[in-house]
């Protein structure tokens, strides 16, 4: 490999290097090779130097370093993002600061109900450490076996819990923020209810690391369910499925905690493409809903309420079928189909993808009307509609035309983004539900948003990077 210690001064990494020890600064390009690419392959970067810092003092001396020195820092926290704001520009001048090795849960507080964590820790182990505790952390991403907290709180993260417990945002009531200038800013705090001044810690959430890197955040946990029932069902279209969340929304209302749509063709692709995945009805149909009701009453309570839903939505003919998962391994195994959707696209060849959201009450017609939008682009693609419909978010996915040509496809992607969110912005929706902004949309954000909006945000990015160095490129 290319020897590319030359775009930073080698006495400069020594330097960075001394801070955290030689074994955790990565100068090797072969070890540094798995934090330069993004996970789908749309974002690669260079570096010649990956930090891998131990405690809040050391991010601390790092960055206040960077501050003298001018050196780009692009925080990393799991490497699982979708948009890039993770990855170094190719310049080769920017440092990674890997976040892995805060990996401590500090503190599980069960009369709280919240868990104080660092920016490091996976979310699957938090969810364990919670679990093990009696208590649920509700955030679940497809990803969530190798995401960590610091990522999803920078990018926002939302997934299937939204509709219940809130996104990233939504669940954290206070962070441990190294500012660019290595200023560290303690908000560690428990408190659900706090009006003393403007919410800061919410200029950190969802910032994609240009602000500040997140160390350590509170995090709320909840009861856990004493009863979990997940349904899978088939029906006819986006408006009966509509229909049943109106109707479950008013049977179930709190105890509701998910519901996802799925079209025909990521359910088929599914079929053929997954590993050890079963068939959830006997029958296709056109759409079909993952519906999951938890009871904080008993098991019975929950079953009786899914039974409920369901009987009256097959007396109003806004069901076709469906089946209540008969054990926990079989709902396991509904969720496990949900969660591979997008991994079995990808046998079907090039896709574009779109991370949007819509009001609720608009999926179906933002269906209908992006159907035709994707056409008039590119005659015969596939569109591969799934998501979290409780919430309004769609991952609005197009895979090429079945004989197609994956480079002539992808070589429509910036027209078919601006089609898709053309008919996005005419529901007054959003182009980034929960993936974020990064460099893959950072452009189309300049030049949509209000001018208002983009200008308030440089605004705030000037008073806490007046150097520039934080994450530089991405978002705004």
């Amino acid at each position: 490999m290319n020897d590319i210690s030359q775009d930073l001064d080698a006495a400069l990494i020594d330097r960075f290097a001394t801070i955290v020890g030689d074994k955790y600064a990565l100068r090797d390009q072969q070890d540094i090779a798995p934090f330069l690419t993004e996970r789908r392959g749309l974002w690669h970067g260079r570096t010649a130097l990956v930090l891998r810092p131990g405690s809040v003092d050391e991010v601390s001396r790092i960055m206040r370093l960077a501050s003298e020195t001018g050196t780009p820092i692009v925080p990393q926290s799991g490497n699982t993002g979708l948009v890039g704001a993770q990855v170094p520009d190719v310049s080769g001048r920017e440092i990674v600061l890997s976040l892995s090795r805060l990996n401590r849960i500090r503190e599980i507080d069960v009369l709280s109900n919240t868990v104080t964590v660092e920016a490091g820790v996976i979310l699957q182990t938090l969810q364990e450490a919670a679990d093990a505790a009696d208590r649920l952390f509700p955030l679940s991403l497809a990803a969530q076996g190798s995401c960590q907290i610091g990522g999803n709180l920078s990018s926002n993260a939302g997934g299937t819990g939204v509709l219940a417990y809130g996104n990233a945002r939504e669940l954290c009531l206070g962070v441990e923020v190294v500012l660019p200038t290595g200023e560290v800013f303690d908000d560690l705090r428990k408190l659900k209810k706090d009006n003393t001044g403007y919410d800061l810690k919410n200029l950190f959430v969802g910032a994609e690391g240009t602000l500040g890197v997140i160390t350590a955040a509170v995090l709320k946990l909840f009861p856990k369910p004493k009863g979990r029932e997940v349904a899978f069902v088939g029906m006819s279209s986006p408006e009966a499925a509509l229909s049943l969340f109106s109707l479950a929304m008013d049977r179930a209302g709190a105890a509701l905690t998910a519901f996802e749509l799925i079209g025909q063709r990521p359910h088929d692709f599914t079929l053929a493409h997954a590993q050890g995945v079963v068939r959830p009805l006997a029958e296709d149909w056109p759409w079909y809903v993952l519906m999951q009701i938890s009871s904080g009453r008993s098991a019975e309570d929950a079953r009786a309420l899914i039974e409920e839903v369901l009987s009256e939505g097959l007396e109003q003919e806004i069901v076709g079928d469906a089946v209540i998962a008969a054990s926990i391994a079989q709902g396991d195994a509904f969720w496990n189909f949900r969660e591979v959707l997008p991994d079995a696209q990808k046998p079907e060849g090039a896709s574009i993808k779109h991370d949007i959201s819509v009001p609720v009450a608009s999926i179906p017609s933002f269906i209908d009307k992006a159907a035709g939008a994707v056409q008039s682009v590119s005659p015969g693609a596939r569109v591969v509609c799934f998501g979290h419909m409780g919430d309004g978010n769609l991952h609005y996915n197009i895979s090429r035309p079945v004989d197609g040509d994956d480079e002539a496809f992808l070589g429509l992607y910036h027209a078919m983004n601006q089609a898709v969110h053309d008919v996005v912005r005419s529901y007054h929706g959003s182009i980034s539900a929960e993936h974020g902004i990064g460099q893959l949309k950072r452009d189309e954000l300049i030049a949509t948003a209000p001018p208002m909006a983009i200008d308030l945000m440089r605004r705030v990015k000037a008073v806490f990077d007046p150097a520039g160095i934080m994450n530089p490129g991405k978002v705004i």
